[in-house]
Formats: C-alpha cells, sequence, structure tokens
C-alpha cells in the first residue's frame, strides 16, 4: 500500500482492495475527509485508465499556460537552429 501526500491531496493505492479499504476508514475516522473515487487529477497532472494501465498527461496544465499568455491562435515555426541529434 502506498500513500501520497501532497498538501491536502491524497492518494492511496495498493495490491489489496480490503487493506486499503480498512485503511481509508482509517483516514476518515481520524481526519475529515472526502473520497472522490478513482484518480483522475493529482497534483495538476492528468490520470487516465485503460486495461494497458495508467497514462499521466500535463495537458491541462500546458493548455491553461497557453491561455495565460494569449497564445491560442500560435502557429508553430521552424526552428532556424541545426538539430544535434542524428
Amino acid at each position: 500500500m502506498a500513500l501520497l501526500v501532497y498538501v491536502d491531496d491524497h492518494v492511496l493505492t495498493g495490491n489489496n482492495v480490503v487493506t486499503c479499504a480498512q485503511f481509508k476508514n482509517y483516514l476518515h475516522l481520524c481526519f475529515h475527509m472526502k473520497d472522490l473515487g478513482p484518480l483522475k487529477y493529482f497534483i495538476g497532472i492528468e490520470v487516465a485508465w485503460n486495461r494497458s494501465g495508467l497514462f499521466l498527461s500535463q495537458r491541462k496544465y500546458a493548455i491553461e499556460i497557453i491561455d495565460k499568455c494569449d497564445l491560442q491562435g500560435a502557429s508553430p515555426l521552424i526552428s532556424l537552429m541545426k538539430s544535434i541529434i542524428s
């Protein structure tokens, strides 16, 4: 079992569903907590689940930066720098 804590955000995971549920109930007795269900976002990272596992993305964060800088309509440009990757 692993408990990730960042300020007031928590993620509980493990390979034993019963043990995780018992620990979650214990935490709920000790602290005022709300179960938000399956993980979707954690500290700005989007979590998407599929049969292969999970995919972590900061797409939402990147879009917020683009919006903040007012670059929604910007077009990509070819760089004049010489590529060092062969």
